[in-house]
């Protein structure tokens, strides 16, 4: 089906008001892209950790206004319609250029537009990770592919906080261990570390979306019968010891962990923590040390950080 999307730019004073004679005209489904949103979030730093650094530049006096007609209905008339509207917003607000963008956008698009844009990629020497829509060969008969399909979860494989936490798997998950991966996303370090010859793996995830799509990408990437998914905050759900611990998750949480995460490592065990912003590394590094780890490798990509400690 096709819709016809428009865009409307405006500013944070008018926005209300444009928003509300949509709802009069029944153009509904709206969305609004306002980067105050950016800075209303701002609390403490690790609030801008995963925000991109062109987020962080934008013009906080422009609102982006969509909403999508169907082709079926008369939107040409809405549409000149909307136009005049805005023109008597604009004699009580500054509505900035006030213009009205009009594309056309076809709903199966929505669902696998991104895809497009995801491709096989090496994320360690000898791991690749897959989708599972695209076809690969692998280059050689050792070569270990992971397919991903990381559907509503959060978690494609190819940001380097997990591309570091990989690396860090094939050189400290040995042969027959038992793994527990924290903040599981879409499963791809668990699928790592059991590809890579662990025993079992116990991922977590506070969101519901995440435990499903894990456990499906365990099914395809067969090593669901070495896995155990839980819904639940950190170790609230997790309960005995383990030779490996990943988080890849934000620097407040991997500090919370470094407190409650000796009583699940085995004698000689290590913990895995990425997702650390550098501007923080200290701090998390600082929390570790106090909590009676010693570091035994740290990792730098880009503006990340990635540690493993023992204890």
């Amino acid at each position: 089906m096709k819709w016809i999307e428009i865009e409307v730019v405006t500013t944070p004073q008018a926005t209300e008001a444009v928003i509300g004679v949509m709802y009069e005209m029944d153009i509904t489904g709206v969305s609004i892209a306002d980067p105050r949103d950016l800075l209303a979030n701002k609390r403490k730093p690790s609030d801008w950790d995963y925000v991109e650094d062109e987020l962080k530049n934008v013009d906080f006096n422009k609102v982006v206004i969509k909403a999508y007609l169907s082709e079926n209905e008369n939107y040409g008339e809405k549409i000149s319609m909307l136009k005049e509207k805005l023109g008597t917003i604009a004699e009580y607000f500054d509505i900035g250029n006030g213009e009205i963008q009009q594309s056309e956008v076809y709903e199966k698009d929505w669902a696998n537009q991104w895809k497009k844009y995801y491709k096989p990629v090496n994320i360690a020497e000898g791991i690749v990770i897959k989708p599972t829509w695209e076809p690969y060969q692998p280059q050689n008969e050792n070569e270990i592919i992971i397919e991903m399909d990381p559907g509503m979860a959060f978690g494609t494989g190819t940001h380097e906080t997990t591309k570091m936490c990989v690396q860090l798997l094939q050189k400290y998950a040995k042969i027959d261990n038992d793994v527990l991966d924290v903040g599981c996303g879409s499963g791809i370090l668990g699928i790592a570390a059991l590809k890579l010859g662990a025993k079992s793996c116990l991922s977590v995830d506070i969101d519901a979306d995440a435990v499903r799509v894990t456990g499906e990408n365990g099914k395809v990437n067969q090593v669901i019968d070495q896995m155990t998914v839980k819904e639940g905050n950190l170790l609230d759900v997790v309960s005995g010891q383990f030779d490996v611990i990943t988080a890849n998750i934000i620097a407040d949480a991997i500090i919370v962990l470094s407190e409650m995460i000796s009583p699940y490592l085995k004698a000689n065990g290590v913990f895995i923590a990425s997702g650390i912003i550098q501007a923080r590394y200290d701090e998390v590094k600082d929390k570790l040390l106090s909590q009676g780890f010693k570091i035994e490798e740290e990792l730098l990509m880009g503006e990340w950080v990635a540690v493993a400690v023992k204890r």
